[in-house]
């Protein structure tokens, strides 16, 4: 799904980023899915979560900043904010979805999309060194 002219390459740096920026704010469990062969709509899926609806909105906006501080496009729409027990960030290439942690047990994205490939991502390095 190459929108605008970004290659796969740009929208894995994108994706990767997203999951980095997760990470740093703590959030648990961060999947990368590359679900572009299974799902017609978007490249790829983010999925990760926190532990209170603070942590879920601070993990959003995080994620936000960090795609936009590498060049990347901000979201086309954003969801959930309200109830913070799952934010979803529709950037077109990939989604971004940020899960209260007993919701995210209920949808089990990663089991309803249990064809997709994993995309590796480093957790160990934070989003902004990675930007450089």
């Amino acid at each position: 799904m190459d929108s605008e002219g970004a290659t796969l390459d740009t929208i894995r740096h994108w994706v990767t980023t997203a999951a980095r920026a997760a990470s740093a704010k703590k959030a648990e469990n961060t999947v990368v899915l590359d679900v572009g062969d299974v799902l017609s709509i978007t490249d790829a899926f983010v999925i990760t979560s926190g532990h209170n609806r603070r942590q879920v909105l601070t993990i959003a906006e995080e994620v936000e900043a960090q795609v936009k501080a590498v060049g990347g496009p901000s979201p086309i729409r954003v969801e959930g904010l309200t109830d913070a027990q799952w934010v979803l960030l529709d950037y077109g290439d990939f989604v971004v979805h940020v899960f209260l942690d007993d919701v995210r047990r209920y949808y089990d994205l990663e089991r309803l999309w249990g064809d997709a490939a994993v995309i590796a991502w480093d957790d160990e390095v934070p989003a902004a060194a990675a930007a450089e």
